[in-house]
């Protein structure tokens, strides 16, 4: 639910923990545990607090952003899971995208496809619809991704293979998608000739 600067004063009162001051406990819990459980809790929590745009001022004075950024190359399925969640769920505001942007999110995110979790590679299709921008378009529509997008559109998982076709017709040029049918038809020739 989104909430208004109002509405979270009210909550807390005057001597409650505010806003800041929790997200600021969360991102120090995350940097100083050693527990994988815990770091997957608090990212998890992170990622849900990014859905709500009076948070995003918060996010990025405690450099949530990077934190994100830099989990997604965690070697832990969950951190990535979380870490692409989270930019997933902030990136519409325009800040949050141009720093995501410039900060090479598109190529993290981009890997992110390649992931075995059904969660990571929602949220990272999700993120590429959402980080296009005239700017952006080319280096997303690249041909090895709408190649990608192609196969997750014949996918059996109706969830990725829908998401897939929505990329592709609203995102994808025809010429995009044909020279990456051609790629595909290279790639099953070689199969074929080995």
């Amino acid at each position: 639910m989104f909430s208004s600067k109002e509405q979270l004063d009210k909550k807390t009162g005057p001597y409650g923990i505010g806003r800041l001051s929790y997200l600021q406990s969360l991102v120090t819990e995350y940097q100083d545990t050693n527990s994988l459980e815990s770091k997957q809790q608090v990212l998890a929590n992170l990622a849900n607090f990014a859905y709500d745009p009076v948070n995003y001022d918060y996010f990025r004075t405690l450099n949530m952003l990077d934190l994100f950024l830099d989990a997604i190359e965690e070697t832990d399925d969950q951190l990535v899971e979380f870490a692409v969640g989270g930019i997933c769920n902030c990136c519409l505001d325009k800040e949050n995208k141009e720093y995501i942007l410039k900060n090479n999110g598109v190529q993290l995110v981009i890997k992110c496809l390649s992931s075995t979790n059904e969660e990571t590679v929602l949220s990272a299709i999700t993120t590429l619809m959402y980080l296009t921008t005239p700017n952006s378009k080319t280096e997303i529509c690249s041909v090895p991704v709408v190649e990608c997008m192609l196969r997750f559109s014949q996918a059996s998982n109706k969830r990725i293979g829908n998401l897939a076709e929505v990329f592709l017709q609203d995102y994808c040029t025809n010429q995009q998608k044909s020279e990456a049918l051609k790629i595909q038809a290279q790639f099953s020739n070689q199969e074929n000739t080995t």
